[in-house]
């Protein structure tokens, strides 16, 4: 009796060792991705920025992950209101650049930054989660910056027109200030060529 208990537990023993590795396999994974102390600033607006509401809130800069340079000055375009239609995604192969920031709600409002560098004649923007936007800007490469004013206001999961240049344009760079509403965010822009 005792050998027939003996050879169970090690034979249960040996199974345990193996099936684990494959439960695993089949467990969705979440890599939390620590980006250090948040660190929140005041916001910079530029002189002739078009939105006139009170915009002097702390906020977390997160850096582009491309650096852009703009050489030409900046002029700011008036601002354009958005209006919140979903739309389906382009082609792959019209898509001519794209990346993602995914921000958490304990990190209150967000300065996203994303170096494009690419020319194009639509930006997209994916909202995957709940997020209150407050405003975007899209920088030319002649320097001229086109603002969208969200308004505040908040939006769930769904794929969202930013901004339509049918002429072709540089896109230098986009920048987002945004707030999440769920317990993560996570935000794609695309440029359409």
């Amino acid at each position: 009796m005792k050998r027939l208990l003996t050879c169970s537990l090690l034979l249960a023993l040996i199974a345990a060792m193996f099936v684990p590795g494959e439960l695993d396999a089949q467990r969705r994974r979440r890599v939390v991705v620590r980006r250090g102390p948040v660190v929140r600033t005041t916001i910079v607006v530029r002189p002739g920025h078009p939105i006139r509401r009170a915009l002097n809130r702390a906020v977390v800069v997160r850096p582009m992950r491309t650096r852009v340079v703009v050489t030409a000055p900046l002029l700011f375009l008036p601002a354009v209101v958005w209006g919140a239609a979903v739309v389906t995604l382009p082609a792959r192969e019209r898509l001519q650049w794209q990346d993602t920031e995914t921000i958490d709600e304990d990190e209150d409002w967000v300065d996203c930054n994303f170096g494009v560098d690419k020319r194009g004649d639509a930006l997209y923007l994916e909202v995957d989660g709940r997020a209150q936007l407050d405003f975007a800007e899209v920088t030319f490469e002649n320097g001229n910056v086109q603002v969208v004013d969200f308004e505040e206001k908040t939006h769930g999961n769904g794929l969202y027109r930013l901004l339509d240049f049918a002429d072709g344009r540089h896109v230098k760079t986009v920048r987002l200030i945004a707030k999440s509403k769920s317990e993560e965010t996570k935000f794609t822009v695309y440029l359409k060529n």
